[in-house]
C-alpha cells in the first residue's frame, strides 16, 4: 500500500476511534423537526423544532422558516415553551400558530418573517388545531367547551367555579371516562371560527359530541373547502365511543347549520382533504368495524354526485399521509412497506400507482409548489433523525434543506440497520432489523438485546426513535435485534391480522425463530441474551417469562400481564373486544389461554418492571401485579414507577433515568462474569 494512502487510512481510522458513544445524553441533544408546511407561493418552508431542555425538564418547541431555495433556517418565535402548528395564509404573507405564551394555549398570528406577533383568541377553554380560511380573514380551530354553554362568559364561569371548588370528585354515567393519560371532564372538543380582526368567535359544531374525536392516526380530521363555504369534519355518531371505531365524515356550511353525514360505512372514515379545484374530497377509510388496525384505503368522492372511488383497493398496504397535486389530477400518498415508508402517486381516476420516493428510509408528508415542479417532504432512517428534503418532480437526486443535527452527529458513530429474514411459524418469512455496536469486530462475541415492538399492530423499521432508540443500546455494547413477527404492519394485511386472538401463539414462534438465527451468528453470545418491550412488547416479555429460560434478563415496560383484569381497566374497549373476540366474561377461554398471569409458577428470569402511573391504556395495576408475582416467586426483580408519566416516558430527566436504569439492569445480568 502506498505510504500516502496508508496515512489517509490510518487518519480515518483514528478519527473513527475518537467518535463518542451515542448515549442518552447525546440523544437528548438532537433537535426534532416537525409540522412542516410549505407556503402557498412555494417559496418558504415553515416548521417546528423541539429541543429538549434537560435542566428545566421540558421540551421547548419553536417555529422556524427557511427559503425553499436553501439557506439558514430563521427562528420566528421566542416566547412561550410551546409554539406549534404553523399555518400559512393563502397569500403567504402571514402564519397562524398555537402558542402557550401567557400561560394558556391560544391562537396567534404573525407576518411571514416573524414580525408583528399578536394574539387572536383569549378563551378560557383555550385553543388548538388552527387552519386559515381561504379569505385570510378568519381562522378555524378547536376548543374544549362546555356543550351547554352558548358563549365565552358561560365557559369562563364554569371553569372558574370548577377550579374554586374544594370537591375534586368525578362522576360518570358513560364509558370512555378516561383516555390515554387524562380523565374526561364535562367539556367536549368543538370546531370554532374566529375573525382575526374583531376576535369574534363562533361555535360551528355545538352539541354533546367531540368534533373531531380522538384520532386513530393520520392527517387532520377536518378541512375547509377551497371556496371557504363548507367544512368537512370527522365525528363518531355511535352512542358508546369506547366500543366503536365508527367515525364518519360530516359537512356543514360555514355560515352554520346542522351537520350532514356523507359517509355511512361501519368502519372508520377520517382525514378529509378537498382537491384544490373543489371538485373532489379525498379521505382514508377502514372497512371493518371495531378494528383500529384494519387497512387504511384512499378514497375519492365526487362532491357533485356523491359517488366514491376506492383508489387503493388493490394495494395490500395502509395509506398514511396524502396530498393533492396542484392541478387536482393526482394524489400523492405514503405507505408503510417492509420497514420503510415510501411516497406513491395515483390518478384521481384510479389505476396503477407509481413510486415517487423510495429506498432504505422513511419518507413522509409530501407537499408541492404551485407549479407542481418541486416537492417538499421529510425523511429519516434508523441511523439518521428526520430532516426536510426538496426534490424535482422531473427526477434527479433529492436535496436536504435542513441540516440541524449534522454537526452534532459528526461526533458519534451511528450504525446503519441491517435487514435479515428467517422462516417463522407455518414457514412464513419473518423480517428483522439488526444494529451492530460501534467499532464492530466480527471476531468478538457480543451480548444480544432483542427489542419487541408494541401495538401489537406496528413495526420496527428505518425510523429514528427517541423512546426506544436502538443506537443508544448498540452504543452500550449490544447487538440489537428488532424482529417484526405476526401482527407487524407493512407486510400485508393478513400478516397483521394473524395476531388477532393469538397473542402468544405464532408471534412467539416467529420471535423464537429470530432468536435461533441470531444465537447461531458467530459474533452473538447466546449465553448473554436479553429481551425488552413496551405495551404489547411488554406483554410478550411477560409471556416469555413463563415460556423460556433462554434469556439472562427481561425488561417489561407498560406490559399487559393479566388479560382478564386488563379488559376491565383499559379505556378503548373496542381493542380487547376485537383482539379477544369479546369481553372477558363473553369469551373467557381466549383470555385465559393467552394471559401471562396463568404461568407465574414458571417465572425465573430477572426482570425489570417499568410503568407510568398516568397510563390508562395499560393501567399501572398490570405492572404492579407483575412485580408482586416476581417478588413472591423470589425472582430477582426491580420496579421503576413514574408518577408523572403515562404510556410513554416523555420528560427529559425521566428519559435519562429510564435509559440508565434499563441499561444498568440488562448490563448486570448479561455481563461476562455472569456466564462463568
Amino acid at each position: 500500500m502506498p505510504r500516502a494512502i496508508l496515512l489517509l487510512f490510518l487518519a480515518a481510522a483514528g478519527l473513527l476511534a475518537q467518535k463518542a458513544a451515542f448515549d442518552i445524553d447525546a440523544l437528548l441533544k438532537v433537535q426534532r423537526i416537525g409540522e412542516v408546511r410549505l407556503s402557498p407561493d412555494g417559496r418558504t418552508v415553515a416548521f417546528t423544532v423541539q429541543a429538549p431542555d434537560v435542566e428545566s425538564n421540558t421540551r421547548p418547541r419553536h417555529i422556524y422558516a427557511m427559503p425553499l431555495a436553501g439557506g439558514e433556517p430563521k427562528r420566528l418565535t421566542s416566547e412561550g415553551s410551546s409554539n406549534s402548528r404553523p399555518q400559512w395564509s393563502s397569500d403567504s404573507s402571514r402564519i397562524a400558530f398555537v402558542s402557550n405564551r401567557g400561560g394558556s394555549s391560544q391562537i396567534w398570528i404573525m407576518n411571514a418573517d416573524g414580525s408583528n406577533q399578536r394574539q387572536v383568541t383569549r378563551l378560557a377553554t383555550e385553543a388548538d388545531g388552527v387552519l386559515f380560511f381561504p379569505d385570510g380573514a378568519n381562522l378555524l380551530f378547536t376548543s374544549e367547551v362546555y356543550p351547554e354553554c352558548a358563549d365565552e362568559d358561560c365557559n369562563r364561569r364554569k371553569i372558574e367555579a370548577e377550579k374554586a371548588s374544594k370537591v375534586k370528585a368525578r362522576i360518570y354515567d358513560y364509558l370512555l371516562y378516561r383516555h390515554w393519560s387524562e380523565w374526561r371532564t364535562e367539556r367536549r372538543k368543538h370546531l370554532m371560527m374566529v375573525n382575526i380582526e374583531s376576535g369574534a368567535v363562533r361555535d360551528l359544531t355545538p352539541g354533546p359530541r367531540d368534533v373531531p374525536p380522538f384520532s386513530l392516526g393520520g392527517p387532520d380530521d377536518y378541512a375547509i373547502a377551497p371556496d371557504g363555504k363548507e367544512i368537512c369534519f370527522v365525528m363518531n355518531p355511535d352512542p358508546v365511543p369506547a366500543i366503536s371505531t365508527n367515525t364518519d365524515l360530516f359537512v356543514i356550511p360555514t355560515e352554520g347549520g346542522p351537520p350532514r353525514a356523507i359517509t355511512l360505512q361501519p368502519g372508520a372514515d377520517n382525514s378529509p382533504l378537498y382537491s384544490p379545484d373543489g371538485k373532489y374530497l379525498a379521505y382514508r377509510m377502514q372497512q371493518r368495524a371495531g378494528y383500529e388496525s384494519d387497512r387504511w384505503r384512499l378514497v375519492v368522492m365526487d362532491r357533485a354526485s356523491g359517488t366514491t372511488n376506492v383508489l387503493t383497493e388493490a394495494m395490500d398496504r395502509s395509506v398514511g399521509t396524502f396530498t393533492w397535486s396542484p392541478d387536482s389530477t393526482r394524489l400523492f400518498f405514503t405507505i408503510e412497506d417492509r420497514g420503510r415508508r415510501t411516497i406513491q402517486m395515483i390518478s384521481v381516476n384510479g389505476g396503477a400507482t407509481r413510486s415517487v420516493v423510495s429506498g432504505s428510509s422513511q419518507a413522509d408528508e409530501p407537499q408541492f409548489t404551485p407549479d407542481g415542479r418541486t416537492m417538499v417532504y421529510v425523511e429519516q432512517s434508523g441511523s439518521r433523525p428526520l430532516e426536510i428534503y426538496r426534490a424535482s418532480s422531473g427526477g434527479g437526486a433529492a436535496t436536504a434543506l435542513t441540516h440541524l443535527n449534522d454537526r452534532l452527529l459528526e461526533g458519534y458513530q451511528l450504525t446503519p440497520l441491517e435487514e435479515f429474514r428467517v422462516e417463522g411459524a407455518e414457514k412464513t418469512p419473518v423480517s428483522s432489523f439488526l444494529v451492530k455496536p460501534p467499532r464492530f469486530d466480527s471476531s468478538r462475541r457480543y451480548p444480544v438485546l432483542f427489542l419487541i415492538h408494541g401495538g401489537p399492530q406496528s413495526a420496527w423499521g428505518e425510523a429514528w426513535s427517541y423512546r426506544w432508540n436502538p443506537q443508544v443500546f448498540a452504543a452500550a455494547g449490544y447487538v440489537v435485534v428488532l424482529p417484526n413477527p405476526r401482527g407487524s404492519t407493512g407486510y400485508g394485511q393478513r400478516f397483521t391480522d394473524e395476531i388477532n386472538a393469538d397473542w402468544g401463539g405464532k408471534v412467539y414462534d416467529d420471535i423464537m425463530a429470530v432468536v435461533d438465527h441470531v444465537a447461531a451468528l458467530g459474533y452473538a453470545d447466546s449465553s448473554r441474551m436479553a429481551a425488552a418491550g413496551g405495551s404489547y412488547g411488554g406483554y410478550m416479555v411477560n409471556w416469555m417469562l413463563g415460556r423460556t429460560k433462554r434469556f439472562k434478563a427481561f425488561v417489561s415496560h407498560a406490559g399487559v400481564f393479566d388479560l382478564r383484569s386488563m379488559g376491565g381497566e383499559t379505556e378503548e374497549l373496542w381493542f380487547p373486544i376485537w383482539e379477544f373476540r369479546g369481553m372477558p366474561w363473553e369469551n373467557p377461554e381466549v383470555y385465559e389461554r393467552w394471559s401471562p398471569s396463568n404461568f407465574i409458577n414458571e417465572f425465573s428470569t430477572p426482570t425489570l418492571v417499568i410503568h407510568g402511573e398516568l397510563d390508562y391504556r395499560v393501567p399501572v395495576g398490570q405492572g404492579l401485579q407483575l412485580f408482586t408475582a416476581l417478588q413472591m416467586r423470589k425472582v430477582p426483580s426491580k420496579m421503576l414507577l413514574f408518577p408523572d408519566e403515562g404510556h410513554w416516558i416523555l420528560k427529559p430527566q425521566n428519559s435519562i433515568l429510564w435509559y440508565r436504569t434499563f441499561l444498568d439492569w440488562v448490563g448486570r445480568w448479561t455481563a461476562a462474569s455472569q456466564t462463568q
